[in-house]
């Protein structure tokens, strides 16, 4: 995504060639750093108390100080002497919404499955959101390079995980299933958003440890997140998963509740 604007703490609006990260940062040299993406409806950014509140825990984490509210995101400082380094630097960035996220919507994400790693003990950093994303980034690209458009991480035991970058859904009957939190996965936003939707929409949410047989045998199944909200799938490991109601009842849900705000 392209860059519209960029401010940074104690500067405001710089220009966004503008170099604003020193090259010993330990954000730049080894990803301590916590992030936020958050998406913008008419101008107003949405459910951002909530980002500010996974903000926190994650920089609490990974040992930064503690964010103020003004930051959305938040690196480690310089690494120097202690008497030597200065306050943690924040940068906001705008950037467009990517036009492929409505294209593979309308048609249906392809998925394949990839080991992850469960994050089950804290220095795993289980639910933080942080700058590393080198792992990520990897499995992104290798569900390309098979034909995919996203891949969902599987522990050593076949649990389903996450997303590279979203949450994961799919539905039997009434009831939809998402992986628990107690699993290490992120605390998406538009996950929690998504759980206080579904009774409205007719469904029940089941938050659990789950095979992956039980999500290639699914009804439908979609991921969610800020930026691609409620994606539909449609085949997962070369199987084909049918395409229901519920993610398009929850996307139009999720627009309806952002128009609200």
């Amino acid at each position: 995504m392209s860059v519209l604007a960029l401010a940074v703490t104690g500067r405001g609006l710089v220009d966004v060639a503008e170099p604003v990260i020193r090259a010993d940062d330990e954000a730049l040299l080894r990803g301590r750093a916590a992030f936020e993406t958050l998406r913008v409806y008419g101008g107003r950014p949405f459910r951002l108390e909530a980002h500010f509140d996974r903000l926190s825990a994650s920089a609490e984490s990974i040992g930064l100080p503690p964010v103020e509210r003004v930051r959305l995101q938040v690196l480690a400082g310089l690494v120097l002497p202690k008497a030597e380094r200065g306050p943690p630097s924040g940068l906001a960035l705008l950037s467009e919404i990517p036009t492929w996220i409505g294209e593979v919507r309308e048609r249906g994400a392809r998925c394949v499955s990839l080991l992850g790693v469960r994050a089950a003990v804290p220095w795993l950093l289980p639910g933080v959101k942080s700058t590393s994303y080198a792992v990520n980034m990897a499995a992104d690209a290798e569900a390309k390079r098979r034909g995919a458009d996203e891949a969902v991480f599987v522990d050593a035991d076949g649990v389903v995980l996450e997303g590279t970058v979203t949450n994961v859904w799919w539905r039997s009957g009434d009831v939809l299933r998402t992986p628990s939190l107690d699993l290490g996965i992120l605390a998406g936003v538009t996950r929690a958003t998504l759980i206080e939707l579904a009774p409205g929409c007719g469904y029940r949410v089941e938050e659990g440890s789950y095979p992956l047989e039980d999500l290639l045998q699914a009804d439908e199944a979609f991921t969610s997140s800020s930026v691609r909200e409620v994606m539909p799938l449609v085949e997962i490991d070369g199987r084909p998963i049918g395409r229901g109601p519920a993610a398009d009842e929850l996307q139009q849900a999720l627009r309806a509740l952002a128009a609200k705000v």
